[in-house]
């Protein structure tokens, strides 16, 4: 899938600014651009030293467009594992168009979106965990997010699964060799190794498919919901939070119809703050979606913030209040639960013993009491979600997915020892489980797999 075209793009954000950076790369890189730059030092860039960076014009025809520097980088020690330049010019738009436009008339065509990536990948440079992991790096929008790309970056859980596929791949070439030998009665595949290897991969597996929870999460943004009854101040205490009015609020039960969501960083983690509608039982039918919407996001949540009205507390509701704690616990036993009286400087005289259970925080959204008390509450669980951050955390659908499939073969090929089935019969699921390794780090891949990966980049990387 490697081709002898040369590609360029804009490597910095499209619109002005101060610099802004245009990447080429392929077999006649650095010869296009020798053709319209002139260096003041007046070395040839292809005389030029790899990683080194010079100081020049850039030329069309006898016009200057631009006083640049131009930086070579030679096979295969490079980004692309290919001849690649990166010029740096000045920010304007005309001067970025200008120099790209000059380019492509000399032999260059605009690269695909993940394409410079892409020959990154297909030259050996990484595999394709690690490319993936690019897009994750660029995307980052937080210190947790950050880190955990980067970890990715290194090479993450490849050796891993490399040193698994390996092992696997022995394994059922030994295997295979007893199939050619079937008539002689001879082994060669001892069973019980493998089904000590077996026991190995599938704990290493389901490590790896755990992670993905925890990664999943910091990649995307830790997902808060605030439940409660209407006018419990769920809309108020999500403008404090996010210290702007976002929610409307209003005295009036029912104000909010559908759930607003907005997203602020805590302690270098994207929280994403839900607010939803009250819960309670209502003929309108839009509120009544509204609701139906709510339990849904209590599903999606890691946090759940249950909020009661302090100044509307009555041994009547109390009890209501309760059951509907005991059930978000018992349907959601995994997601963390807090819970507040707001209203505190309303609260009622009731006494709240039944609900002390839940550990309720008495705080006022509108007044900010206790707020900070509740943010530490939540940057603690936020710690204890980003502590479990490792090389071996995994944040990619693809590799969840592939995972999964490579964790029930592996089941398969244990029952099937188990079940004394034939050994060609064992092999099938074996390779199957060597095909979805394989898929993860880029060993087996296509034409159509790629493409899809690549396409989410952005241009230019």
């Amino acid at each position: 899938m490697v081709n002898n075209e040369n590609i360029i793009a804009l490597a910095s954000p499209s619109g002005v600014g101060a610099i802004s950076l245009i990447r080429i790369s392929g077999p006649q890189s650095i010869q296009i651009v020798n053709k319209v730059f002139k260096g003041v030092e007046k070395i040839s860039l292809i005389k030029q030293q790899s990683n080194k960076v010079q100081l020049g014009y850039i030329y069309d025809n006898s016009n200057t467009i631009d006083k640049v520097l131009v930086t070579v980088f030679r096979n295969p020690k490079s980004y692309t594992g290919e001849d690649l330049v990166e010029i740096s010019c000045h920010g304007s738009m005309f001067i970025q168009q200008s120099i790209i436009h000059l380019l492509l008339a000399k032999n260059c065509r605009i690269a695909n979106a993940g394409e410079f990536t892409m020959r990154s990948f297909l030259n050996g440079k990484m595999d394709l965990s690690q490319a993936e992991s690019v897009a994750d790096l660029i995307s980052s929008n937080s210190e947790a997010s950050h880190r955990l790309a980067m970890n990715q970056m290194r090479g993450g859980f490849k050796n891993d699964i490399n040193s698994l596929r390996v092992e696997l791949l022995n394994f059922a070439s030994l295997i295979e060799l007893e199939l050619d030998f079937s008539q002689e009665d001879v082994e060669f595949a001892n069973m019980k190794e493998l089904t000590s290897l077996l026991n190995k991969i599938s704990f290493s597996l389901k490590t790896l498919i755990d992670s993905f929870k925890t990664g999943n999460v910091i990649k995307n943004g830790i997902p808060i919901v605030i439940v409660g009854e209407p006018n419990s101040g769920k809309s108020t205490l999500l403008n404090t939070l996010l210290n702007e009015e976002r929610a409307i609020v209003s005295s009036i039960p029912g104000t909010t119809r559908d759930t607003i969501e907005d997203q602020i960083n805590m302690n270098g983690v994207i929280c994403r703050f839900i607010d939803t509608a009250g819960i309670r039982s209502t003929d309108d039918e839009i509120e009544t979606i509204g609701i139906e919407r709510t339990f849904k996001k209590i599903g999606e949540a890691e946090i759940i913030i249950y909020l009661i009205d302090y100044s509307d507390l009555s041994s009547s509701n109390i009890d209501r209040y309760s059951k509907s704690l005991n059930e978000i616990i018992t349907g959601f036993p995994e997601k963390k639960l807090i819970v507040l009286l707001n209203k505190v400087d309303q609260k009622s005289n009731i006494d709240v013993k039944k609900i002390n259970d839940f550990s309720p925080l008495e705080i006022s959204a509108k007044n900010k009491t206790n707020i900070s008390i509740l943010k530490d509450e939540i940057i603690l669980h936020i710690n204890n979600l980003t502590s479990q951050i490792d090389n071996s955390t995994i944040s990619n659908s693809r590799h969840f997915d592939l995972l999964n499939k490579t964790y029930e073969e592996i089941h398969k090929v244990k029952s099937a020892i188990n079940d004394k089935v034939s050994a060609d019969l064992l092999a099938i699921d074996i390779k199957q489980s060597i095909y979805y390794l394989g898929e993860l780090t880029g060993e087996i891949s296509n034409d159509e797999i790629l493409g899809n990966i690549f396409s989410k980049f952005c241009i230019g990387k």
